[in-house]
């Protein structure tokens, strides 16, 4: 439907000419000659814009601005005004009007204004949009649980939502839904409408962490060639989200602790102190008391990061979840996949409620996945799962000796391989199972021995 202006104006030749030039545009228009009349057909005809002149016979046109702007709809407010009215102009856009006009205008001028309002508009429009799908995306129902302590961990997820302050920090094993608790406390409260900023601590060197978290000067290091704003600038009014918060250095944990004791930072090679508005929020797969004890994590910082905790238990102690969640996985991916998979059947539900799943959650939804995929019927089957029961585990000695022979070198590769995939490619985990240090473990896997 096209786009629909209302003008109020009380001079009549330039109401008439405004709405013959509109028109020709391919507007509809709509015309009012007071304060009054306008007030009613803005509530009678729901206009797109409003075009409001500041001297009106009856209401000043800025009693006209308040009403409207007073009121649940939308519209932007253009004011015309005379060059005298300027002033009051200016005063008009800290009321709410979008823009104003001086008096004479330029119709193409005033129809430049309207463009750029209408483009404005539609962008204001596709960014509600995106912030209510986030909303309904990381609503606190898509948690799916039936378990005590998820249910106990949901309600206090919800008031943690409402209070924007204060830090969080989120444990448990990886694939158990730490990010997904994050986001629905970030995307249900106050701090929602600004961003939300996931930094996988694990992922990056100890410079890139640093430099990537708190910016840095132009020369700072070499390939700093311009000042650039890290994530707690970026992540101003919003949420910063630490996952696997275990792995920063000594040196970036420093930092992040004078932050939260201070709430301001400085780039890296900067001496200016930046003050942000942002709400940690911490999550690591790693028990940091043991880190602790081991001197490999700040005891300041664990009791500054650990205002309020979330432990989630991982998906074997809570086996009747696993009904609830398939049904939830196979609902959505029927959506997206456009099928129509009523279920599994009892042998499936067996495998996958025997399994023990060390991925969790992830690894399930992952899992159901590839079988939706692969499955041509209304239900999955055993065929379809490429889990097997695990009624008997097989042994570490089966496990090497099924291996075929092959030169020691590429037999360590081989192993460690295997070790850094069952913890999910966590390399600080796999180094301390295996008891070498972490630049012997990139050795390892870097070695040419394929």
């Amino acid at each position: 439907m096209k786009t629909l202006i209302l003008i109020i104006e009380d001079e009549k030749l330039l109401l008439d000419s405004l709405g013959r030039a509109l028109r020709r545009e391919g507007y509809r228009t709509a015309a009012a000659e007071t304060g009054k009349e306008g007030l009613a057909m803005f509530r009678d005809c729901n206009p797109d814009i409003v075009l409001l002149d500041v001297k009106l016979p009856d209401i000043n046109g800025m009693e006209v601005l308040k009403k409207i702007r007073g009121g649940d709809h939308g519209a932007p407010v253009i004011i015309m005004t005379a060059f005298s009215g300027i002033k009051g102009a200016v005063e008009a856009i800290k009321l709410g009007a979008y823009d104003y006009i001086a008096k004479p205008f330029d119709i193409d001028e005033l129809k430049f204004i309207i463009g750029r309002c209408l483009a404005s508009q539609k962008a204001l429009t596709e960014v509600n949009s995106i912030r209510s799908t986030r909303k309904e995306r990381y609503s606190f129902d898509n948690i799916i649980s039936a378990n005590s302590k998820i249910r106990k961990l949901v309600e206090l997820s919800r008031r943690l939502a409402q209070n924007a302050q204060s830090t969080v920090l989120i444990s448990g094993e990886s694939g158990t839904g730490k990010e997904l608790f994050a986001n629905a406390i970030h995307y249900n409260g106050p701090r929602s409408d600004y961003p939300l900023i996931t930094v996988n601590c694990a992922a990056l060197s100890e410079g890139l962490l640093e430099s990537e978290l708190f910016g840095h000067e132009r020369g700072a290091f070499t390939g700093a060639v311009k000042r650039k704003r890290g994530m707690f600038e970026l992540a101003d009014r919003g949420t910063l989200f630490l996952d696997e918060i275990g792995e920063i250095t000594q040196k970036t944990q420093v930092k992040l602790l004078r932050f939260l004791e201070e709430r301001r930072i400085q780039r890296v090679g900067g001496t200016e102190n930046i003050d942000v508005d942002v709400r940690i929020m911490a999550a690591s797969n790693r028990d940091l008391l043991h880190e602790i004890r081991k001197g490999n994590f700040r005891e300041d910082l664990y009791y500054r990061l650990n205002v309020i905790s979330l432990s989630i238990p991982p998906l074997r102690e809570r086996k009747n979840d696993i009904p609830l969640l398939v049904r939830h996985f196979i609902k959505n991916y029927n959506r997206a996949f456009h099928k129509n998979v009523a279920g599994c059947d009892d042998a499936a539900s067996a495998i996958l409620e025997s399994y023990n799943w060390p991925g969790n959650v992830r690894e399930l939804r992952n899992i159901v996945e590839r079988a939706m995929l692969l499955s041509d019927g209304s239900v999955i089957r055993p065929s379809d799962i490429p889990i097997e029961s695990s009624s008997r585990p097989v042994s570490n000695i089966e496990k090497i000796g099924a291996i075929e022979p092959m030169p020691l070198d590429r037999l360590v590769k081989v192993y460690a391989r295997g070790i850094l995939s069952s913890f999910n490619d966590n390399r600080t985990r796999t180094a301390e199972a295996l008891a070498i240090t972490r630049q012997r473990l990139r050795r390892i896997l870097n070695s040419a021995v394929d």
